[in-house]
């Protein structure tokens, strides 16, 4: 049984609109990659060195309002027995992955997706606040290798408490920062984290 994620042709992207970045469009980019007929679901194996096609990885940023701080962020440092070793001992602020073909289950490609999505936050975090959530932008990033084959759809949860948790031992130095940290410390991140502050906070 071979992993199999959620992927949509590169082409198709670009046809949308070739983004390198960020875009705060994330609408646009939803109703035009979630649609049954552009995702499928392949071998990862396969698609990990193919970029003609893009693997979608929902990418969830934490942020708290504190009374004294201002807006703070969750950030971690990925351990190495994460699955995608070119990000191993970075720091982050996204939460997510790979959505699988068992998030599916008869669903259709934007159920699945939504699915997956809760999967993953629920498989890496503890989440015992209430929150806001919204989707506030596409990530692309063809500079790098790990960016030229996946596509990451940016969700804020606005949490009402810093009660954010990790349940896997890889997400490690896990905690709550004020932005102005973060943004001082930038390089220390993976790519598509450095993208999200400046595009986002900076």
């Amino acid at each position: 049984q071979t992993d199999r994620v959620l992927v949509v042709p590169t082409p198709v992207f670009h046809d949308i609109w070739h983004l390198q970045g960020f875009s705060q469009d994330a609408q646009r980019y939803r109703d035009g990659l979630l649609r049954d007929e552009h995702l499928s679901f392949r071998s990862r194996h396969e698609v990990e060195e193919d970029p003609s096609f893009k693997q979608l990885i929902p990418y969830v940023i934490f942020r708290y309002t504190d009374p004294q701080n201002g807006d703070m962020v969750f950030q971690y440092t990925r351990g190495t027995g994460q699955g995608e070793g070119r990000l191993h001992r970075k720091r982050s602020i996204g939460i997510g992955g790979h959505i699988s073909s068992e998030d599916a289950d008869n669903r259709t490609g934007t159920a699945a997706y939504e699915s997956g999505l809760q999967r993953e936050l629920s498989e890496e975090v503890a989440i015992e606040t209430e929150f806001d959530a919204s989707c506030v932008g596409l990530i692309n990033d063809d500079g790098t290798e790990v960016g030229r084959v996946h596509l990451g759809i940016v969700h804020i949860y606005d949490v009402k408490q810093p009660a954010i948790s990790p349940r896997e031992t890889d997400i490690a130095e896990a905690g709550f920062e004020p932005i102005d940290a973060l943004l001082a410390n930038q390089k220390q991140f993976e790519t598509w984290s450095q993208i999200c502050l400046e595009a986002l906070f900076g």
